[in-house]
């Protein structure tokens, strides 16, 4: 008897106190790093991932696990260290991922074989903490229960996601699919004009070029930071509204990407950002992933929630041994283009009339390069480009 736990990305009464925010906070910047260290092992491609996304959901499985399967989760996730300061942070950190002027949905959904019993207090915590909703279903009709939580993850992605669960991953033993979805659209605050974009070079290597569509701001003012320690300049571009922001960390060095990433701790870190005017050239790029992240969290650590003789995911359901995860993994797209991220249409902009002052910096992102979506400081995705590819 086992269960399968799915990530899937496109994000009160005892409210945690500000220490144990900050406390969550570090934590994900740290989880987010991990992770991105773990796919570089993994990956010579471009990347986007969601830590945000599976650091909810799996979080949702330690409110239901007990003893050393719970320590060991919330080690490898650096949440806090008990279950109670783990659901208070979330239960105040998750209404902040939020903005009236952006398109972003996370949602948390719990597929429970039919007349299988889920204990009430785990019931009571998904749904006040994690704000998830209960489905029963059949796992015996394996296609017919894959084509249900592909229909939710639909939904719940702006139609980006599809085919998150297949047929062979069910099968009358599944007694529970956990499944989070995060959907995130923003517009520029001020959208690259599309009479600009054009084909440029971008170097694969230091004699190695491609040919790029390459977006191009004349000058804008904007967050801005020149890190000596990075090697590599950093850049912040706000989507309409602000509490959302995208950062891009270009290497200085054309081949500079593997010791920047080697850095992946520091990049995440916000620095002392100027206000400086900037002449910005960047490519358009789509990437859609499929991460196996069982194998990732394997490695930083997470062991018996996967096997079936020590999980105890009793405060679930059952008794311990009853319950374990069987899978996890996370498919993920991004689209940047002139007006945004996943952008569905463009938004009417009023322009000013009068001619831009000049540039004082350049950014020009013609070779590798990292980059992440934050709102209010919490990291939703991040990923890298080696090759932009925009189809």
């Amino acid at each position: 008897m086992h269960t399968l736990f799915y990530f899937v990305v496109a994000l009160a009464a005892a409210l945690a106190d500000d220490s144990q925010i900050d406390e969550f906070t570090t934590g994900s910047r740290l989880f987010t790093g991990d992770v991105y260290t773990q796919l570089l092992s993994e990956s010579t491609a471009n990347i986007v991932v969601s830590p945000f996304s599976a650091e909810t959901i799996v979080a949702l499985t330690q409110s239901g696990a007990q003893g050393a399967t719970g320590d060991e989760i919330r080690a490898a996730l650096h949440l806090p260290d008990t279950k109670e300061e783990t659901e208070n942070a979330i239960r105040a950190v998750l209404p902040t991922v939020h903005s009236d002027y952006i398109a972003l949905t996370t949602a948390n959904k719990i597929f429970v074989e039919n007349n299988y019993a889920i204990k009430d207090d785990f019931q009571k915590v998904a749904k006040e903490v994690y704000q998830a909703d209960f489905q029963n279903i059949e796992f015996g009709d394996s296609e017919e229960a894959a084509a249900e939580i592909n229909k939710w993850v639909e939904d719940n992605t702006g139609d980006k996601i599809h085919e998150l669960v297949k047929p062979d991953d069910l099968d009358g033993s599944t007694k529970i699919v956990l499944v989070n979805a995060l959907y995130f659209q923003g517009n520029w605050t001020i959208p690259f004009d599309p009479v600009f974009t054009n084909k440029t070079k971008f170097f694969t290597s230091l004699d190695s070029t491609v040919d790029a569509l390459s977006m191009y701001k004349e000058s804008e003012q904007l967050n801005y930071y020149a890190s000596d320690e990075l090697d590599a300049q950093i850049l912040e571009i706000p989507f309409q509204g602000e509490e959302a922001t995208m950062t891009f960390v270009l290497p200085n060095q054309k081949d500079g990407i593997a010791l920047l990433e080697r850095q992946i701790e520091k990049a995440l870190i916000t620095p002392k950002y100027t206000q400086e005017f900037v002449q910005v050239v960047l490519p358009k790029f789509k990437i859609e992933s499929t991460i196996n992240f069982k194998d990732v969290l394997q490695k930083l650590g997470v062991q018996k929630a996967f096997d079936f003789v020590e999980a105890d995911f009793s405060g679930i359901a059952g008794e311990q041994g009853e319950l374990f995860i069987g899978q996890a993994k996370q498919k993920t797209y991004i689209d940047v283009n002139e007006i945004g991220v996943e952008a569905a249409a463009a938004t009417e902009i009023e322009g000013n009339d009068s001619l831009p002052p000049p540039a004082t910096k350049f950014f020009v992102a013609d070779h590798p390069f990292m980059f992440y979506i934050k709102i209010n400081d919490i990291v939703l995705f991040e990923g890298r480009v080696l090759v932009p590819e925009y189809e």
